[in-house]
């Protein structure tokens, strides 16, 4: 191993014969692969002695990379391992994870991590890499094998399921390990608190690259669905039977061209239910695979997001008003050449014919394009066109700068970002431009932050998303994160953010200063947090918060207080308890959630969450309870059997997804789904609002 630029290396070893899939590091060309054992402590210490010694070896093939890796210093019974799921959050579990920056841009990567049970999680490097989109899925496979004094990982990655730079032999490259049991995280490069694992440009360097060969980078992916559903009691059941079919085309190792036609999302989970207590919409995120895959590239705009502006919002397609709009075709093309990378979308849905309306068919797209500017930063710009309902004239672009830096003061994170959208479409007459900006000084001792939104009165794009029209946010805040010498506290997080919303033409809306006297981190994994935060709402329009209770026109000045703890994940037991309570409006509410996990056999884990708001106001009392369940039954990490029901008393409906996925190939899987939906009446009389069973097969054939 040796150093460039602070940065180092590791050279990957031949693979010369086909590695057996288990776990264990005992093939010839493991043997004769050069090592890398270098690491160092991220927590409790920084650049600290790990306790436990990590090995990690690489072998690639023109077709194929394989990472092994051996976690040693740890008895079998001391490993902290509960999931089996794939995808599942498995931080607070031992662990390795591994980013792989193939474009050597520093502000892109993959990311792969293996529990000590075998469950896979993989994602994509977000936001600049202070973040993860761990929705994107991709096809490779990984094994563990308990050994004397630990466990071991293979994992072996298709050249295919990621894109590349064509005839670079070095990639970006970091390894991570958590020792759960002693909450310690090691690193192999970038050993930084101030640093984010995903930072790309920080990481160390994978060398010795033979020249990939992706053969015809052809993957077609055809789908077989039965749909056998029943809506009402007395409705009589329907069996209809579709098939769908998803192609993909490497036209280079860093350009991927996809088509879709008939498109199906029979195994994306149901939206999580939630409360809405504010005048304004809720946010639920996208789930739907096709959708999800390359999402990185359509990011926008440093300081936008759900709370202000999201200029492309994929639920837009295909789903209107909670009803679901058939997608008839459609066309992806995404990818990255020199320092640019770009991403184009194009859907067509079809006709739905509903008791209240038609939606019409429509044709929808965007397209976005960002090039690396400096060392790790970005200009771009995004442009849409088309609308859900058809309505005609729409369109929206903007552009967008990002500076960037981990080298700030020397070793420090700074991000400062400006951008600004137009939109148009025939309905809508004046003010329809957003723009704002953000700086951002996110480091593990001082984060600092300020943010501006300017949204217009009428800015409203067809295919984004827009909390609050009309307005002025600000926000600016703070987090100043000691760690103390104490025996017993490892982090203090000492917050104050303040939240301001002006009318553009108007008075203020809404403000709200969040304190947090007391947030802790003990040494044992437990946190502990107190919140005092003043809020004030100015309601022009009188809006209805629960049944039968509107809160009328007037400047309302409340105080809020929360207390709240986190149990370690560590344990078999672990989950959060959190009470807000104080005054609201003119009177009083209090907010109890609960969320418990309880993981009592490798087989089986239970996940409650509960919220309960019972609220006392002049104009009327109310009370809101949402109850959900998932229970999970992880045979391995390749086949569970997932089973979630919800009840709020909103909508008075309880509802079950139960899901079995079986993956019996890396490029081939089965789903079984079962929905089932009753509605409590008044009288407390259950009927059955549908019900619907589902299969769906999918294999993906790769040339």
């Amino acid at each position: 191993m040796a150093q460039s630029d602070t940065r180092p290396e590791l050279s990957a070893g031949v693979l010369n014969t086909p590695i057996k899939l288990d776990g264990l590091l005992d093939e010839t060309d493991w043997e004769s692969a050069p090592m890398a054992d270098a690491f160092l402590t991220i927590v409790p210490v920084e650049k600290g002695t790990p306790s436990a010694e990590t090995r990690v070896r690489v072998l690639a093939s023109p077709r194929t990379v394989v990472i092994g890796i051996e976690c040693r210093g740890q008895a079998p019974e001391d490993l902290v391992r509960f999931s089996k799921l794939r995808d599942a959050d498995i931080s607070e579990e031992d662990h390795i994870k591994v980013v792989l920056d193939p474009f050597m841009d520093g502000q892109s990567g993959f990311i792969f991590a293996v529990n000590a049970y075998g469950a896979r999680y993989d994602a994509l490097v977000s936001n600049r890499g202070e973040s993860e989109n761990e929705d994107w899925d991709a096809v490779w496979d990984a094994r563990i094998a308990l050994i004397d004094d630990g466990w071991s990982v293979e994992i072996i990655l298709p050249i295919q399921s990621i894109s590349y730079k064509k005839g670079s032999d070095t990639w970006g490259f970091n390894v991570e390990r958590r020792i759960q049991r002693n909450l310690e995280t090691i690193r192999w490069a970038n050993v930084q608190r101030d640093q984010f694992f995903g930072q790309t440009s920080r990481a160390g360097l994978l060398t010795a690259l033979p020249e990939f060969n992706f053969g015809l980078g052809l993957n077609v992916r055809p789908s077989l669905v039965g749909d056998l559903h029943k809506v009402g009691p007395d409705d009589s059941a329907e069996f209809d039977f579709e098939a769908s079919l998803d192609a993909s085309q490497r036209i280079s190792p860093n350009v991927l061209a996809t088509l879709t036609v008939n498109t199906d999302f029979a195994e994306t989970e149901v939206d999580t239910r939630q409360t809405n207590l504010t005048r304004f919409p809720l946010f639920f995120p996208e789930k739907r695979t096709f959708f999800l895959e390359g999402a990185d590239i359509f990011e926008f705009g440093f300081g936008t997001g759900s709370n202000t502006v999201l200029p492309f919002f994929s639920r837009r397609i295909g789903l209107v008003d909670n009803t679901e709009v058939p997608i008839l075709a459609g066309v992806k093309l995404n990818g990255r050449i020199g320092k640019t990378a770009f991403g184009g979308l194009g859907m067509r849905t079809r006709e739905v014919v509903t008791e209240d309306n038609t939606i019409e068919a429509t044709q929808m797209g965007v397209m976005r394009v960002r090039h690396n500017v400096f060392r790790e930063s970005s200009v771009g710009v995004i442009a849409s066109i088309g609308d859900p309902l058809n309505r005609p004239g729409s369109w929206m672009s903007g552009g967008d700068f990002t500076y960037q830096t981990t080298r700030f003061n020397g070793d420090k994170n700074f991000i400062a970002g400006v951008w600004g959208l137009y939109t148009q479409r025939e309905d809508l007459t004046d003010d329809t431009s957003a723009f704002g900006f953000k700086i951002d000084y996110p480091n593990d001792r001082w984060d600092v932050a300020m943010t501006y939104s300017r949204i217009g009165e009428q800015f409203d794009p067809s295919l984004g998303f827009v909390r609050r029209k009309g307005v002025h946010y600000s926000r600016i805040g703070a987090t100043f994160a000691p760690r103390p010498e104490w025996p017993w506290v490892r982090q203090m997080f000492n917050e104050l953010f303040v939240t301001y919303v002006r009318n553009i033409s108007g008075p203020w809306q809404s403000y709200s200063v969040f304190t947090a006297p007391v947030n802790w981190r003990l040494e044992s994994g437990d946190r502990l947090e107190g919140n005092i935060r003043p809020v004030g709402e100015n309601i022009l329009v009188p809006f209805e918060i629960a049944d039968d209770v509107v809160i009328p026109e007037g400047e309302y000045h409340f105080m809020r207080y929360r207390l709240e703890a986190e149990f370690a994940a560590k344990r078999r037991l672990n989950g959060q308890v959190s009470w807000w309570f104080g005054t609201f409006y003119d009177g009083r509410l209090d907010e109890i959630e609960l969320q418990l996990n309880w993981n009592p056999a490798p087989l089986l884990g239970f996940e409650l969450s509960a919220l309960r708001n019972i609220g006392s106001l002049p104009w009327g009392d109310f009370e809101q309870t949402l109850a959900g369940l998932r229970v999970r039954f992880n045979v391995n990490s390749n086949l569970q059997l997932n089973s979630y029901l919800q009840y709020d008393t909103d909508s008075r409906t309880l509802g079950l997804n139960a899901r079995i996925h079986w993956i019996f190939s890396p490029l081939g899987d089965v789903f079984l789904v079962i929905n089932h939906n009753t509605f409590n009446d008044l009288n407390n009389t259950w009927t059955l609002q549908n019900e619907q069973i589902l299969l769906k097969i999918r294999y993906n054939f790769r040339l």
